[in-house]
């Protein structure tokens, strides 16, 4: 049996002409409409994108008219945390370049107890980039619960401390699911309560929310909006007992949504998360770049009539 070749990003880029990226799929022109003016910067979560090179994915992004994006600083990232001091100033020249901003550093730090995760937030710190995502706290089902958010409380005020210090602000991300802490949202607001959310705040997942909220997500929008630093927006569909992630417009992520951020005068980051294209498939590639097309026209559109941002 031959065996399957293993795909590396610099082996996909040198068997894809730059030209096929460009030209998107299916005819969908990825050359984006000037970026809008808005007082909620508006980035990308650059996980489907891995497979390009630092310069391309900033050329991709700025295209698409993103303000930033949120990029990955984690084991599997497109920086590895091993070599943040290496790559990590590269990355943040390419974006320069595009006049781009490293708007969220997605990173897998809970605690700064780990060397490395303080040789990454101080590299971060060094080179500007303020907001970063934590990775997340997960549920040992055989102990009390609440014994274990004690635990990552005593975590994340260590971890507010360092940030007063370096000038940085932690977000953490509501889950959905049995084993996460947060995916109720009301542990997410006991575990911060008493944290200035400059220190560690919340990024409020739309889709989560939903997910695990159902029709109640409104109560745990205004519940942790205090602490709400930055917003996550995909959507889903329910799939028999599960959901399942498609474009945004196609789910059950309610358009009111970005009203009640707009009445609740939140001005922070809006993250565009794209998850319904295996990024894991380098052939996929292309499609991961029309869908991320379609999805921030869906919420450029979106944020224009909740008046969260103004043409250009």
């Amino acid at each position: 049996m031959q065996e399957k070749p293993h795909w590396t990003r610099r082996r996909f880029l040198q068997s894809v002409p730059v030209a096929t990226l460009a030209a998107g799929v299916g005819g969908v022109d990825l050359r984006a409409a000037p970026s809008a003016s808005t007082s909620s910067p508006v980035c990308v979560f650059t996980k489907p994108l891995q497979w390009l090179s630092y310069e391309k994915l900033a050329e991709q992004v700025a295209e698409f008219g993103f303000d930033g994006i949120e990029g990955t600083v984690r084991p599997e990232g497109h920086v590895l945390p091993e070599r943040v001091k290496q790559d990590l100033p590269r990355l943040v020249r390419a974006l320069q370049a595009r006049k781009l901003d490293f708007t969220i550093m997605t990173s897998a730090v809970n605690s700064i107890r780990d060397p490395l995760s303080r040789t990454v937030l101080q590299t971060a710190a060094e080179l500007g980039i303020r907001r970063y995502r934590m990775g997340y706290y997960r549920y040992d089902n055989t102990r009390p619960i609440m014994d274990q958010l004690r635990g990552f409380r005593a975590e994340c005020r260590e971890l507010a401390d360092f940030n007063r210090e370096h000038g940085l602000s932690a977000i953490y991300q509501n889950h959905s699911g049995d084993k996460y802490a947060g995916a109720p949202i009301w542990d997410l607001h006991w575990l911060l309560d008493g944290i200035d959310p400059q220190h560690v705040g919340v990024a409020f997942d739309i889709r989560h929310a939903t997910v695990e909220g159902g029709l109640s997500w409104p109560i745990q929008f205004r519940l942790i909006r205090p602490q709400m630093t930055t917003v996550y927006v995909k959507d889903f569909v329910w799939q028999g007992l599960r959901p399942k992630n498609v474009p945004l417009g196609q789910g059950r992520i309610q358009r009111r949504f970005f009203q009640m951020l707009k009445q609740s005068k939140y001005q922070g980051p809006i993250s565009l998360h794209m998850e319904y294209v295996d990024h894991r498939d380098p052939k996929l590639l292309p499609q991961s770049l029309a869908a991320i097309q379609q999805d921030i026209g869906t919420l450029k559109q979106w944020l224009r009539e909740a008046g969260l941002i103004k043409a250009g």
